[in-house]
């Protein structure tokens, strides 16, 4: 019914999308936005591509937006979704509210007329926090070398994930959980129906994100819901890729005994009731714990990891990767010790295999801190992009291209983000070009850098390949010829990091995946 719905206001409004924009003003299928025209571009913050999930809308698949008279104002980010805390350290908390499914659009002045390629990018915070507002997902620069940037909000924690009998019993599609993934789709359904009155062109839409957002990339590349909606991906250190039993939580059945355990902590017993709590009273009682994608029949099926075997994977060009020292951002080792390290781990990770443990040597200190550091990066982003490489280059006919991040960047001593390195997050000031952002101390070696991953990401955009004019050659990585960029002073090609270390966990997750699923 949405979708008769949106098709209705799409063809009553087709005839007026193509008439000419006042300067900033533009007109979408809901009806016309005026932005702000700044240094050569349109900005335009806080369209709304769905309508509010509130109410009965609460855990819902999202509705089409009601059309408004007049013009509206989108000068202003909208506020983020509902979540405590920060996606990133040093970040300034945002305003929040469960209305909140917006999104911002980057577009350049374009005398030529013809349609330019779009980036749709899909913020991280391990689906519990941020905001499309973060200064660092400012889409100027990268607008600047010719395509649009669209940023896209989703419902996060409990609002976006939750899985429950009876959200299930009440589903057409005999599934819960997966509203965020669902609130993706739908904003790259908005993008394919509306971005042409923003001069861009619904035949080359590359949906980008980095951590949880990456993550959600590897699953829309997967979801019979979004077939068609892109042309392009990358992927930024995040993957869902290692075996289901290591996850069971991701299982639609133990998904839904989560929710039940969850509305239990809140003394709520019906979905009525959690209907009817206060937003902010859902971001507590665990609620992070069910933050994450579920394996049910309407969105993701399947895993990607079986998808992908199975060869039901998009087949487009991919561009992946992630960092050297992802780690560093993410874990405090300074209290970590080879005496107690191994039950450390179990505790942090559940029990490991020993052939896991005894390839990060932890017979010292200063060894046990080194150990928790490369296992952490391992476990969670290495082996993910590798094993999505391997399997988008094995399944189809696209191009994969592979990088790793190794520059690190000039964080102050003083600041939160000392000692970090090429770390989790550290790419994102480089592929936004943002590095003036900060005043920090930047070489001409970190600028090189923020200007060249600027143009590989806009330049595979443009055309699915990112090499252009005066960059260093990024060849295809290929199963035969596993070659990874590294990004760093100078771009080089070298073989996969940590690769050794990563062999020892493809061995451990085969042996893992042929054992049964675990009940919860």
């Amino acid at each position: 019914m949405q979708k008769i719905y949106g098709a209705l206001v799409w063809m009553t409004l087709s005839a007026q999308l193509g008439s000419p924009a006042l300067a900033g003003t533009a007109r979408t299928e809901s009806g016309a936005v005026q932005g702000t025209q700044q240094n050569g571009l349109t900005v335009y913050r806080g369209i709304p591509f769905a309508a509010a999930p509130v109410g009965e809308r609460r855990w819902r698949e999202p509705a089409p937006v009601a059309p408004w008279r007049g013009v509206r104002k989108a000068t202003t980010f909208a506020p983020a979704c509902m979540q405590k805390g920060v996606s990133m350290p040093g970040e300034s908390p945002p305003p929040v509210s469960e209305d909140c499914l917006y999104l911002n659009i980057w577009t350049p002045e374009n005398g030529s007329g013809a349609r330019l390629p779009v980036i749709a990018w899909i913020h991280g915070g391990g689906y519990t926090n941020g905001a499309t507002s973060m200064p660092l997902y400012d889409g100027a620069r990268l607008a600047h070398r010719g395509v649009i940037v669209v940023t896209l909000a989703y419902r996060l924690g409990a609002l976006g994930f939750l899985a429950h009998p009876e959200l299930t019993k009440e589903s057409a599609h005999h599934s819960s959980g997966n509203y965020g993934l669902m609130d993706q789709i739908a904003a790259l359904e908005w993008i394919q129906r509306n971005i042409a009155v923003f001069g861009g062109d619904p035949q080359r839409v590359t949906i980008a994100g980095q951590s949880s957002g990456a993550m959600a990339v590897s699953a829309l590349l997967v979801s019979p819901r979004a077939n068609g909606l892109f042309q392009r991906a990358i992927g930024q250190s995040g993957g869902i890729f290692e075996p289901l039993q290591l996850a069971p939580g991701y299982l639609l059945a133990n998904a839904e005994r989560d929710g039940v355990k969850f509305a239990t902590t809140l003394n709520v017993q019906s979905l009525e009731a959690l209907r009817k709590l206060l937003a902010a009273a859902l971001l507590g009682g665990g609620a992070d714990a069910l933050a994450h994608p579920v394996i049910e029949p309407y969105v993701l099926p399947m895993s990607p990891y079986q998808a992908y075997v199975l060869g039901r994977q998009y087949d487009v060009p991919l561009l992946l990767g992630s960092n050297t020292e992802e780690a560093r951002s993410l874990v405090d080792v300074s209290a970590v010790k080879a005496l107690g390290f191994d039950a450390d781990i179990e505790q942090h990770f559940g029990a490991l295999p020993t052939q896991l443990l005894d390839a990060y040597p932890h017979h010292t200190d200063d060894e046990a801190r080194q150990a928790r550091l490369g296992l952490e990066r391992d476990l969670r982003f290495g082996w993910d992009m590798w094993a999505w490489a391997r399997l988008h280059a094995a399944a189809g006919n696209s191009p994969v291209f592979y990088y790793a991040f190794q520059q690190r960047p000039p964080f102050p001593a003083n600041s939160v983000y000392a000692g970090w390195g090429a770390s989790h997050f550290a790419e994102l000031w480089y592929m936004f070009d943002h590095l003036d952002q900060t005043s920090w101390h930047w070489s001409a070696a970190d600028r090189k850098l923020a200007n060249d991953m600027s143009r590989y990401w806009t330049n595979f955009a443009q055309s699915g390949n990112p090499n252009g004019k005066g960059l260093e050659n990024w060849p295809a990585f290929l199963a035969g010829a596993q070659d990874v960029l590294y990004l760093d002073n100078p771009i080089r090609v070298g073989d996969v990091y940590s690769l050794d270390r990563l062999k020892i966990f493809d061995v451990v997750y085969a042996n893992i995946r042929g054992s049964p699923f675990l009940a919860r």
